[in-house]
């Protein structure tokens, strides 16, 4: 008869022996990924360099919202510039070719794009909100240091909360060949599975719900604004939380799975049940990388004002392109015209 020590070890050695021998399907989301990851780069880099720029337009302009926005789109640009190096690690079918660090420092950036892009959208929704509800009063509450302050604090706070990326089992890819894959679960990673869902998906999700639904009421209540106007804000509100739920949602519906089941044994060390979670936590992965493209084309470029300025600041480099190139002409012409006279009047 073994004692409660040796079953627990027994059990402890058996599954990390099944965790040892559990082999994911990498190659089935190779390509996709990899496409995906390309298309996400190929349209999210113009379109976050463009909004860096029009939105650092606005902030010049003491344009509070530019706070947020501008701050949004550098988050993406950083984590953009990591996608290259995921698309590689995918191609090679999960394993990295790099140092511990560049998998713990890509990681880290990942992590944090996420949940400082999710609170920024909150303070976009919030802002907008404010300007909506309180009118001329919202001056006296929406105030660029105030914007600067709280977009500080959230990137310092995202940033402190993710350091134990660090110090993480998953990140040493000396041992394993793979970059932060899911491994064995364990108490911490389950309570920064619960902190993650909760914080950092629906008590966003809660406050975009709460302060587009009360955009549109106020919106709707409007006498001032046309029904194409009010139908078109409607809808960019629905937007905004479709695409917050769509992004956002799959990959933390998976993270509250796996910290459930940590409490269920028969699936806690189930190679099967990692296995059929895979390819659904993979497309969760694709779908939150698809924020970094779609943020300036939902939040900037659909902007009345951003477009009006683009157009104009479009308008300008032409015109400044025709008089550049019709200077250039008028000087050829001038240069030809004076070694024509000199040919024809040679100095004795």
């Amino acid at each position: 008869m073994y004692s409660y020590d040796t079953m627990l070890e027994m059990t402890v050695i058996s599954s990390n022996q099944t965790w040892a021998n559990c082999t994911l399907p990498y190659r089935v989301d190779k390509i996709p990924l990899i496409l995906l990851y390309s298309m996400v780069l190929i349209i999210g880099l113009p379109a976050n360099m463009a909004t860096v720029y029009m939105t650092f337009l606005q902030v010049r302009r003491k344009n509070v919202l530019g706070i947020y926005l501008l701050s949004l789109s550098l988050c993406d640009l950083m984590y953009l510039c990591t996608l290259p190096m995921w698309a590689v690690y995918v191609g090679r079918e999960h394993k990295w070719p790099w140092t511990s660090f560049a998998c713990k420092l890509t990681s880290y950036i990942f992590f944090n794009n996420m949940y400082i892009s999710i609170f920024l959208l909150c303070c976009v929704s919030v802002d907008r909100y404010v300007t909506v509800a309180y009118g001329l009063e919202s001056r006296g509450l929406r105030q660029q240091k105030l914007a600067g302050a709280i977009t500080s604090s959230i990137c310092l706070l995202v940033a402190l909360g993710h350091l134990p990326v660090f110090t993480m089992a998953e990140g040493e890819t000396d041992q394993q060949q793979s970059c932060f894959e899911p491994s064995q679960p364990s108490f911490i990673v389950t309570g920064f599975n619960y902190a993650r869902f909760v914080i950092g998906f629906l008590l966003p999700m809660a406050i975009l719900v709460v302060t587009n639904c009360r955009i549109s009421t106020s919106i709707q209540a409007s006498e001032t604004l046309l029904a194409r106007q009010k139908y078109k804000i409607k809808c960019l509100t629905m937007v905004v939380i479709i695409f917050f739920l769509v992004c956002f949602g799959p990959y933390h519906l998976i993270l509250l799975l796996r910290a459930v089941t940590f409490h269920i044994p028969q699936l806690r060390n189930d190679c099967d049940f990692e296995i059929r979670v895979y390819t659904p936590y993979t497309i969760s992965l694709g779908l939150s990388t698809v924020n970094s493209a779609m943020n300036p084309i939902l939040y900037v470029l659909a902007s009345d004002n951003i477009r009006k300025e683009m157009r104009h600041g479009l308008a300008a480099l032409i015109r400044r392109s025709i008089q550049r190139h019709q200077t250039d002409s008028s000087q050829n012409k001038m240069q030809s015209s004076e070694a024509t006279q000199g040919r024809e009047n040679p100095s004795s």
